[in-house]
């Protein structure tokens, strides 16, 4: 319920300085006769108004992209079919965000993956709260993207083709969630990962298309300067309306273009890589800009990763693509940068798969990855 009324007054409303009060306080009952609220009632306002939630500016705005547009003379006594001589608005970010009554900490911006959208750090499928609230509550202003034709943002400049070939398993999989035997779901032992139908009904109902993709021809490429530009010019945007540079959250595919970004603004504090499809080439174009920048980086990996995990079909895979974030963080320091790679089951944490931010344990991870902010890249 506090999630519903939180983004249903933003759909409804899409009003600045409200506040939103996310805890289970009872409302208070006028007296017919003297409109004055039952004194018991007002107490346990009074008792529970201290885990309320309140945002002192919400909105949304689209930013970046680019405009394209058809030959010939646009003719308006056939407009409605008239496609010469028109514009279209295309490859843009979407921007979402809320500012905590009690701002304290630096803006966070959070890039999504793959078949995702910025719904995954608003809430889990078990309607627990997501990482969005966590970090509001730490004093974060958060700044939840919808990358380029994705989510709110799918005008596109390319024609993609959607494919309909149904594919929960492979990515239920591809996630170390589990895999999928004798017509069941399954759970990786020890798993963090909610569980129940209703549950996995949510999760694989958040999976969002590209509208760019040729992923009906098998076609999963994702261009990642056309991401990369847009999140950029929200990362900017985000400075001129607070005069603070942004911590930059990213997740698997989003870990791409997130290092991308860093080549196309200079406002970027910090940058949290939670399982990126890959850290970069240190000899590439991302790296010497993360590098010129100064910019501390630390990468999140879960758990069943590495040959041991015989039993979890891609643990080998993902071991691989982590072996990237050790070649980074070993030239990045050495060359006078600062990173770090941290596996959650060398902390004590154990059971998180590829979506962690939405494990039952995502508020221990959140609070972890505080700790380093404020080592690192505080206010």
């Amino acid at each position: 319920m506090k999630h519903n009324r939180k983004w249903l007054a933003l759909a409804l409303s899409g009003a600045l300085a409200l506040s939103l009060l996310a805890g289970c306080a009872e409302t208070q009952t006028p007296d017919a006769a003297t409109g004055n609220s039952d004194p018991d009632t007002q107490e346990t306002v009074e008792e529970t108004s201290s885990d309320a939630l309140v945002i002192a500016e919400q909105g949304i705005f689209s930013v970046g992209g680019t405009v394209i547009s058809s030959d010939g003379t646009f003719d308006v006594a056939n407009y409605y079919t008239s496609r010469t001589g028109s514009t279209s608005h295309v490859d843009h970010a979407n921007v979402l965000y809320q500012i905590p009554e009690n701002a304290t900490g630096l803006p966070m911006v959070f890039l999504h993956g793959y078949g995702q959208s910025r719904m995954g750090w608003m809430t889990t499928p078990d309607g627990r709260d997501g990482w969005s609230d966590m970090f509001l509550r730490m004093g974060h202003s958060v700044w939840l993207i919808d990358q380029p034709r994705r989510g709110e943002a799918g005008q596109t400049s390319v024609a993609g083709t959607i494919t309909t070939e149904p594919s929960d398993q492979t990515w239920y999989t591809q996630f170390r969630i589990g895999t999928y035997l004798n017509d069941e779901f399954t759970y990786n032992e020890g798993s963090q990962f909610p569980q129940g139908d209703n549950v996995l009904d949510q999760f694989f109902r958040q999976m969002t298309p590209d509208t760019g993709m040729d992923s009906a021809n098998g076609d999963q490429n994702i261009d990642n300067e056309v991401v990369a530009r847009a999140v950029a010019a929200a990362i900017d945007e985000i400075y001129e309306r607070t005069g603070q540079e942004s911590i930059l959250v990213t997740h698997s595919q989003g870990g791409l273009p997130g290092w991308e970004t860093a080549r196309y603004t200079d406002h970027i504090a910090a940058i949290v890589a939670i399982e990126p499809g890959g850290a970069p080439q240190t000899d590439s174009e991302a790296y010497n800009a993360l590098l010129e920048q100064d910019i501390p980086v630390t990468f999140y990996y879960g758990d069943y990763i590495g040959d041991e995990f015989a039993d979890v079909p891609v643990a080998a895979m993902w071991s691989m693509m982590a072996a990237s974030a050790d070649v980074f963080t070993e030239a990045y320091n050495g060359a006078g940068g600062s990173s770090t790679v941290v596996h959650l089951p060398d902390e004590g944490i154990t059971g998180n798969d590829h979506f962690m931010f939405q494990d039952l344990n995502n508020d221990v991870i959140a609070e972890h990855i505080e700790t380093w902010i404020q080592e690192n890249a505080a206010a």
